[in-house]
């Protein structure tokens, strides 16, 4: 398999599952201003979206969108536990979290991350974050994962987006159930290695 990827951005979370579950799979940094591969290959020519993560599977079956990619990898490996079975709770509390993160925390930081966003919206921006950053510390106070007692997809997502928090200049006081989760998810032997083999810290 082929993860075509951007040091750092959300396709971290879809190396991070395909860690989890201990896949072979081979790295392709994109550029992606210029929709080009490390060998310069035009990037559209394989994925038409032009977006990151997208898995390309062994028999060149293309999967774009990272909740996608997630789930699959994860179903793929069941006794990875990073996806409850189909018809239980626990899997639907995953895609629970793994939605909000997506489309609250995911799509909130798009704006602070644009050139053309116009700088006097971004405090409305950071302020609308902080307030669900806050919702997600709660939520971590007295539970050491996001949706339940196993690492699942949704901590890979979650702790991805959450690495942008102080790069964006986040007021990130006071939430030390986050900060401890972070550090939870980062000591985890899979974490550590898909960033390092991002390059990444």
């Amino acid at each position: 398999m082929k993860l075509f990827y951007k040091p750092g951005a959300c396709s971290l979370a879809s190396h991070i599952a395909l860690r989890e579950t201990g896949k072979d799979v081979t790295l392709v940094s994109v550029d992606l201003m210029k929709k080009r591969l490390e060998n310069g290959e035009d990037f559209l020519s394989i994925n038409p979206k032009g977006q990151i993560p997208a898995l390309q599977l062994d028999d060149t079956t293309l999967v774009t969108e990272g909740v996608a990619i997630m789930q699959y990898v994860a179903d793929s490996a069941p006794d990875s536990q990073l996806l409850a079975p189909v018809g239980t709770l626990p899997r639907y509390k995953t895609l629970e979290w793994l939605n909000f993160v997506a489309t609250e925390l995911h799509k909130g930081f798009t704006p602070l991350f644009r050139p053309d966003t116009p700088e006097e919206y971004k405090p409305t921006v950071r302020a609308l974050l902080e307030k669900k950053l806050q919702y997600v510390n709660e939520a971590l106070a007295n539970s050491e994962w996001i949706s339940g007692e196993h690492f699942t997809i949704a901590d890979g997502y979650l702790f991805t987006v959450l690495r942008w928090a102080r790069a964006v200049k986040l007021n990130m006081e006071g939430l030390s159930h986050i900060d401890a989760y972070m550090s939870r998810v980062a000591a985890r032997p899979a974490v550590a290695a898909a960033m390092a083999a991002e390059g990444i810290q």
